[in-house]
């Protein structure tokens, strides 16, 4: 059972008496407390009041997708005494991760985070279907259809923003430089547009003419110029595919998994 108390951003009395009250009375195994990254140095007063009244065992810090990166992380774990153990990069269940101070590290110092990425896409995945796009571009078969469900795979590892966080090197450095919202936004278009589509023009996209484009574009909310962008992004996709079939496929089992 997890019972979650009360949140203040301040400490004040009553809560205190609240917590005293509540840990008299429950056979507790964990107090973790939940401390938000974005506030900075104050988290230290709040993190010393709450380890003066309570026996804490563990932390979680949240909005660790924020600009903060919890730059109070070691602070707090110095002044409690006790372990980070989750950070929260999100708003959902999801996005609670287990804390793991080299990944932390290397995502702030901007070198990605790949074990974390690897883990969200082995939770995303479906691992047959993933199989069948493999041996699909391998005989390039890959059309809009597969494009779409890749898009959908890549929708369920959490926001693009932090995807591209957790790539080392120049892609870790292009997130900063995306705004979240943005980036959400071009997924959805993308998807919208896609789904405007019939199952027969996903599967032979050549077919796709000037009226086609133009219904589609309406059918999504979007310009033409944005449906030509999307054919665009999957005539990329396909030059990626033929330059893997002239290499015979190698990387294709680290790519997909």
């Amino acid at each position: 059972m997890i019972v979650d108390t009360a949140g203040r951003s301040q400490l004040d009395q009553p809560l205190m008496d609240e917590l005293k009250a509540i840990s008299k009375e429950l056979p507790i195994s964990e107090i973790l407390l939940v401390v938000d990254a974005m506030i900075g140095q104050e988290a230290l007063h709040i993190a010393e009041g709450f380890r003066d009244t309570v026996s804490l065992t563990g932390l979680i810090l949240t909005k660790m997708d924020g600009d903060a990166r919890g730059g109070a992380a070691i602070s707090i774990r110095t002044v409690t005494g006790v372990p980070i153990k989750f950070l929260g990069t999100g708003e959902g269940v999801e996005a609670l991760e287990s804390y793991d101070p080299q990944r932390l590290a290397s995502r702030i110092l901007g070198m990605g985070d790949m074990l974390g990425l690897i883990e969200k896409a082995e939770a995303a995945y479906d691992q047959k279907v993933t199989q069948e796009q493999a041996e699909k571009m391998l005989s390039g078969r890959f059309t809009l259809e597969d494009f779409a469900s890749q898009l959908r795979q890549i929708r369920k590892m959490g926001p693009f923003s932090q995807i591209l966080e957790m790539l080392p090197g120049n892609m870790g450095q292009m997130a900063r430089n995306v705004s979240p919202q943005d980036a959400e936004r071009q997924l959805k278009l993308t998807e919208a547009i896609l789904n405007s589509m019939t199952v027969n023009e996903r599967k032979t996209p050549d077919i796709l003419n000037a009226s086609r484009r133009r219904r589609i574009a309406r059918g999504s909310g979007t310009e033409v110029q944005e449906v030509n962008r999307v054919l665009k992004q999957f005539r990329e996709a396909q030059r990626l595919v033929k330059t893997l079939q002239k290499t015979g496929g190698r990387g294709m089992p680290r790519l997909f998994g």
